[in-house]
């Protein structure tokens, strides 16, 4: 009789946290969009995020010293975490904090954002070996379809710039091959270790871009100061961590496929926060996206790209 009870107690945690904890990813990893939004008119983009992968890294150099997580065997693997922290976090996060700083909004960066595993599915077959369906084909025409027409009622009624969408598509690359590179090189790096590598590198990368191109001036007030908090806590330790939870739990699948619903998530809270506001045009456009991310994140050939 103790068996079933031990077996019970168990489980039950491991089931909610499969159940809830990619719901809470989501929820965290939307608020990204905000905090730079909000953080934005108090520092320049690569001087915000230099100040963010700082504070990263020092909270990360901590935790190594207490935990002693083993750093990397080799110069090889301390050299592909740089590559993947460079285009994880710097061309990904900088291309999104520069084009919000421009005036792109928050929610169309979002869903610019947003169709990376319609890009990762393209990817997937030269890349990963991975053959791309006729269901992700449909897809991934229907997700493009979709951005472009978001994209293009923004460009119309002069929310945003050309350059501004193209710093966000740029971002869409890093995140992209990012994510590829880290399933492809990294594995075998510690968790601790290898995100500082990651955010010392990518900090260092920062600084030397607001060296050269920004002023380096911050206004610093109780906004900006939450803001950074927030990025710092919430998104680069909370939510990263939590999504290695995850993939160690199985729950990985799970996530790819929520991952559609941050474009939507993202467009509510930047309604509620800064009153961006999304016409009918645009709404068809988002949801015409979404449904595209969905068709290729619930497809089987989709799902198993992710749990590798």
């Amino acid at each position: 009789m103790a068996e079933p009870s031990t077996q019970t107690t168990d489980s039950s945690p491991r089931a909610l946290l499969t159940t809830a904890a990619p719901v809470l990813f989501v929820l965290l990893w939307s608020t990204g969009f905000i905090g730079a939004k909000l953080g934005l008119p108090y520092a320049e983009p690569f001087t915000f995020l230099a100040l963010r992968y700082a504070l990263v890294s020092g909270a990360l150099l901590l935790v190594l010293l207490v935990v002693g997580s083993p750093w990397p065997r080799s110069r090889a693997d301390v050299f592909h975490a740089v590559i993947a922290g460079l285009l994880l976090h710097g061309i990904y996060l900088g291309g999104v904090f520069s084009s919000i700083h421009l005036g792109l909004e928050a929610g169309v960066s979002a869903l610019i954002v947003g169709v990376q595993p319609l890009l990762t599915a393209a990817l997937a077959a030269p890349l990963l070996s991975e053959r791309v369906n006729r269901i992700q084909v449909a897809g991934l025409l229907l997700g493009l379809a979709g951005v472009t027409l978001v994209v293009w009622q923004k460009l119309l009624f002069g929310s945003g710039t050309l350059w501004s969408v193209g710093l966000s598509v740029l971002a869409l690359l890093g995140i992209t091959l990012g994510t590829i590179y880290q399933k492809r090189y990294c594995g075998g790096v510690s968790l601790v270790s290898g995100n500082l590598i990651q955010f010392a590198a990518t900090g260092i990368a920062m600084g030397l871009l607001a060296l050269a191109f920004e002023t380096g001036n911050v206004a610093w007030s109780a906004e900006f100061v939450f803001a950074l908090a927030w990025l710092v806590l919430v998104l680069s330790l909370g939510a990263i961590s939590l999504l290695y939870i995850l993939i160690r739990n199985g729950a990985a699948a799970r996530v790819a496929s929520l991952f559609y619903l941050v474009p939507p998530v993202t467009a509510l809270i930047a309604w509620k926060l800064f009153d961006e506001r999304l016409s009918t045009l645009a709404i068809t456009g988002m949801v015409t996206a979404v449904a595209g991310v969905a068709l290729v994140n619930f497809s089987d050939r989709a799902n198993t790209l992710f749990r590798r």
